[in-house]
């Protein structure tokens, strides 16, 4: 198969449902010979600040001169973004070797009556024979959700266990209060490896804690809270954490627990048998980069792209634009699934904003219509207008942000990508 082939493979396959559980995953690895089986993996679950926390540990891991793998979705600007080692994404070809055998042993399972494997199976397994290739030393491995029964979740070889900030989300797969969530997530600590938490609420904490008795593992809780803000723009921010000061790229006010609970995964891999110095560390922080992530996209007018799309991450983000932009005129492009708590999310994101522009994403099944998304969102806010594309988004986002305005892009992850075209080529 080329990359064209396996893409269209994947699309086709996204049409066959889910099934929660790892033994279709099981299988499929057994034919593929097990490869995650030579691989070691820091391993990261959460709600929210999983894939920044990866990208300060992969950025640093890289930077001490490790062979690092990183796989993590969704994809913002290129679907191959999914998959890196060392900071470079997977090529096409590398893709295409990967994915094929993997499209193989797919096939011959659903010919001996098993259940077809998921896109998301299939991407994992196709990450682990390229790791494996690529004789990676170790992976950042970030969930795609929840935890015990997550794909990514048949690992066994894990360092260390990432939990970062864990709230009401996916209900509908992973339980119907915090408590089940959490119990959920923390399944991906393992006997042997080291487990680090941020703060959490008393619910959460309990099952962490409780996972990490039963499996004997030590549990560093990270209280982001000594993660001390020394300066900030839209550039990056300096922070000072238990006596040692940190630069990033990447903005937010999140970021800075993010950082300190990537510092604290660090020093546990050391015990683990990836030592680094402090500089080292230092340096791949500040190197680290993750788009999608109160990211700076233009300016004047300024154009933040950020993946909030539940109230946690809502909260994160009206902070920070509340921080950074006090005073200015905001306008929102708001994109979000029917799944997700998107009234909630509303009202959060409401208080700020002059206007709001409502979008559909584009070529997916659990999309929000535009036209259902701004009548959910006018009972927070009197003007609301329901763009007829992403196109006609950012262009009227622009015209009524003016040159000294705010545009604030966010919602589902799975459309920041295709609209930034429109307000670059502006």
């Amino acid at each position: 198969m080329n990359y064209a082939e396996c893409r269209k493979y994947i699309e086709d396959a996204q049409s066959l449902g889910r099934v929660l559980g790892l033994s279709g995953m099981q299988k499929l690895m057994k034919r593929l010979g097990n490869p995650q089986e030579e691989l070691a993996f820091v391993h990261a679950a959460g709600t929210n600040g999983k894939g920044s926390v990866l990208a300060y540990v992969a950025s640093a891991l890289r930077n001490a001169g490790y062979r690092t793998g990183r796989y993590t979705s969704p994809a913002i600007f290129e679907y191959r973004e999914i998959i890196e080692v060392d900071g470079e994404i997977i090529s096409q070809e590398e893709f295409a070797a990967a994915f094929t055998p993997v499209a193989e042993a797919a096939d011959a399972m659903a010919r001996e009556g098993f259940p077809h494997p998921t896109p998301f199976e299939m991407e994992t397994a196709a990450a682990f024979l390229h790791f494996r290739r690529k004789g990676c030393q170790i992976v950042a491995l970030e969930t795609g959700m929840g935890g015990e029964t997550d794909a990514t979740n048949l690992v066994t070889n894990t360092k260390v266990a990432i939990l970062t900030s864990i709230s009401l989300d996916h209900m509908d797969a992973l339980g119907n209060s915090l408590e089940e969530i959490a119990r959920c997530k923390a399944g991906i600590v393992k006997p042997g490896c080291r487990a680090v938490s941020t703060m959490q609420e008393p619910d959460a904490a309990r099952e962490i804690a409780r996972a990490c008795a039963e499996k004997g593992v030590p549990c560093t809780w990270v209280d982001y809270r000594n993660a001390r803000m020394i300066s900030q723009d839209l550039h990056g921010q300096r922070f000072s954490f238990e006596g040692n000061t940190y630069d990033t790229r990447l903005s937010g006010l999140c970021q800075a627990e993010n950082a300190a609970v990537a510092v604290k995964a660090l020093e546990a891999l050391g015990e683990m048998g990836f030592p680094m110095s402090r500089e080292q560390m230092q340096e791949g922080i500040v190197r680290a980069s993750w788009p999608g992530r109160f990211t700076l996209l233009r300016e004047n007018p300024a154009v933040i792209l950020d993946g909030a799309h539940n109230p946690q991450a809502a909260r994160q983000l009206a902070a920070s634009l509340e921080k950074c932009f006090a005073g200015k005129k905001l306008v929102y492009v708001m994109g979000m699934f029917r799944d997700k708590d998107y009234r909630q999310v509303a009202s959060i994101m409401a208080p700020l904003a002059y206007e709001i522009l409502t979008v559909e994403t584009p070529k997916n099944p659990r999309a929000l219509p535009a036209d259902e998304l701004a009548r959910a969102v006018r009972e927070f806010h009197p003007r609301v207008t329901a763009a007829s594309s992403l196109g006609e988004a950012a262009a009227l986002a622009l015209e009524r942000a003016g040159a000294d305005g705010v545009v604030a892009v966010f919602g589902s992850l799975s459309f920041l990508g295709e609209i930034s075209g429109f307000f670059t080529l502006r």
